[in-house]
């Protein structure tokens, strides 16, 4: 018996601990060098671990849910074992899930036994959660895993359950619809599920209550005619697309504009570090996006050097690979700004939290076709209410409005963005 260890990859050095999700393999099982074994959650990302070597797994030693730390051994292969029928009884994994993945392991119960392996864990609990198996989805991700957005789409496309050879009693559902009382006095059943918090969920808890209780927080706002823009884009979209495989959309001028406007006011582009104001002479934008896991925020580095096309190319992998789960810590990592667009899925005003140890941030809305007056005439333009939420302990109100104007202005007038203006 030759026997190779499987180990809990490196973990970066805010990150002292990690979450065990679900075996992919159990004991006993063949097992191919590279293949996926095992998600691992961190607080700020998920890392896939694969089988070091070909063989059998011989041994599981850290089970579902289990908390584990860098170079920790998570299980055994033997290189020259072969394949057994069925796992051994006694095998660890076959033990009861801890209470954090309890979830996990009822979303891969619904979704058809082994058959969940191949699917995202937020993608898992969709399919349970639609009565679905991943046989009855196509899967896009990585060598055809079914993500959140496959099972978003087939449940849009008004895919059905794969009828069962044998009928089966109805399961109850983990979450039962909660109908009103009939009656003021007949309460009935009135359901409930407790589910903890994933890392991510709980360090961006932690991270928004840290940003509220030490940050002296104010938000300045603005409209913006976004007519130039639109008509820039129209102008340009179908060379543009040509020219750079992507299209031009309006998170690159939101980008450009704040970078214009931090180079104005350098202030904005700060940090607090003790009684020090730690001035940044680099501009790394932090672009808000949300995943199955939660909001993560991907860093745009060294955005003043990067061109429309870059900016645009950059953030749709970004998005791609927040969907699937494979952002990189080290893209997580840092930032000097951030800018969150609600207007995706219709915000018209929010306050947006800064996102620490910025010391700004950027809210960009829904732009919606509103009567504004200009030059004593009520017109329609397409308008877009940005908001600003800045660290009033080194940030006065002259530089936080001073700087949103100057991002309203290169908006209006992109031309300035040309002539540094």
């Amino acid at each position: 018996m030759s026997i190779v260890e499987v180990k809990v990859p490196q973990l970066s050095e805010s990150v002292a601990e990690a979450t065990m999700l679900t075996w992919k393999k159990k004991a006993g099982d063949a097992v191919a060098v590279d293949e996926i074994l095992i998600e691992i959650e961190t607080d700020k990302v998920v890392l896939e671990v694969p089988a070091p070597s070909a063989g059998v797994l011989a041994e599981i030693v850290q089970p579902d849910g289990a908390t584990v730390v860098a170079d920790q051994l998570i299980a055994k292969i033997d290189t020259e074992g072969k394949a057994s029928a069925a796992a051994p009884a006694a095998a660890p994994a076959a033990a009861p899930a801890p209470a954090a993945a309890a979830p996990a392991a009822a979303a891969a119960a619904a979704t058809g036994g082994s058959k969940s392996d191949v699917a995202m864990p937020a993608a898992a609990k969709l399919l349970a959660d639609n009565n679905l198996k991943t046989g009855d989805v196509a899967g896009t991700g990585k060598d055809g895993r079914v993500t959140k957005g496959d099972v978003l789409g087939a449940v849009a496309s008004g895919a059905k359950p794969a009828a069962a050879a044998v009928p089966a009693p109805a399961a109850k559902p983990a979450l039962p619809q909660v109908a009103s009382p009939v009656g003021s006095s007949d309460l009935g059943e009135r359901p409930e599920q407790r589910v903890p918090m994933s890392r991510l969920r709980a360090r961006i808890a932690e991270r928004l209550i840290q940003s509220q209780s030490t940050n002296a927080i104010l938000t300045t706002f603005n409209e913006v005619n976004m007519a130039p823009v639109m008509e820039l884009r129209k102008r340009f979209q179908d060379s543009f697309t040509k020219e750079h495989g992507v299209k031009l959309g309006f998170m690159s001028f939101f980008v450009k504009a704040a970078v214009h406007a931090l180079k104005k006011y350098p202030v904005i582009n700060a940090s607090v570090d003790g009684n020090d104001i730690l001035y940044h002479g680099y501009f790394d934008i932090g672009i808000a996006v949300g995943s199955p896991r939660g909001l993560v925020v991907p860093i745009l580095r060294n955005a003043d050097q990067m061109s429309f096309a870059d900016i645009e190319k950059k953030i749709a992998e970004y998005g791609k690979k927040a969907q699937d789960g494979k952002l990189g810590i080290e893209e997580m990592t840092g930032g000097t700004f951030s800018i969150s667009n609600g207007g995706t899925f219709g915000s018209m005003l929010s306050t947006p939290i800064i996102n620490p140890p910025q010391s700004a941030i950027l809210g960009v809305h829904a732009t919606k076709d509103r009567a504004v007056v200009e030059n004593g005439q009520i017109v329609i333009r397409p308008m877009n209410y940005l908001a600003m939420s800045y660290d009033h302990r080194i940030i006065d109100g002259r530089e936080a409005v001073l700087g949103l104007v100057a991002m309203k202005e290169a908006l209006e007038d992109p031309s300035r963005l040309l002539f540094d203006i």
